[in-house]
């Protein structure tokens, strides 16, 4: 159990607490105390998504539970945190089943291209996509009543969208070969 799967577990033990912190902030009238406490810890778990993907590239402690927990982790947290956000009515559900969508049609073609011996990288579009969700997530998490981070909020929705939407078309066309059959 090297650092990076630390960290990577970490992540997965925080998200049990950043819901709760969000959801009873959201219970009792939007408490900016809660809600700031929960964006904390997201804040925390997407920095630790970054930290251990440069530590184990960085020092080769790269794992086959790391390749396997780290982006597992990655959509708990994204996709946990924009449940709840449809429970505070922050997001509309289908928004957010676009973007889970997205993430299953990714994994299958990840297994159909592993089965036939081929790694797919992510690339830099699935990169500014998950970027751009957590900004989007933070800044929705906090719900500071100040005009212009209520618009910055409103305006990464529909870039997260736009960018989840782009970067599997991408990521689709890149790969497209991964699905025609070999004989």
């Amino acid at each position: 159990m090297n650092l990076p799967n630390k960290l990577t577990i970490v992540r997965v033990l925080l998200i049990p607490f950043f819901v709760v912190l969000l959801l009873l902030g959201h219970a009792h009238n939007d408490d900016m105390t809660l809600r700031i406490i929960a964006d904390v810890i997201f804040i925390i778990a997407s920095l630790t998504d970054m930290l251990d993907g440069k530590i184990a590239r960085k020092y080769n402690l790269v794992t086959n539970f790391g390749k396997f927990m780290d982006p597992l982790a990655d959509k708990l947290l994204v996709c946990s945190a924009m449940i709840c956000l449809i429970e505070t009515k922050q997001l509309y559900s289908w928004f957010v089943i676009i973007i889970i969508a997205r993430e299953f049609i990714i994994s299958g073609f990840r297994l159909i291209a592993a089965e036939n011996g081929i790694v797919i990288a992510a690339n830099i579009f699935g990169k500014i996509k998950t970027v751009t969700q957590m900004f989007m997530i933070i800044i929705l998490v906090a719900n500071i009543p100040f005009a212009p981070l209520q618009i910055v909020g409103e305006i990464l929705k529909w870039v997260a969208l736009v960018m989840t939407i782009l970067s599997l078309v991408i990521y689709i066309y890149q790969n497209s070969a991964v699905l025609k059959e070999q004989n």
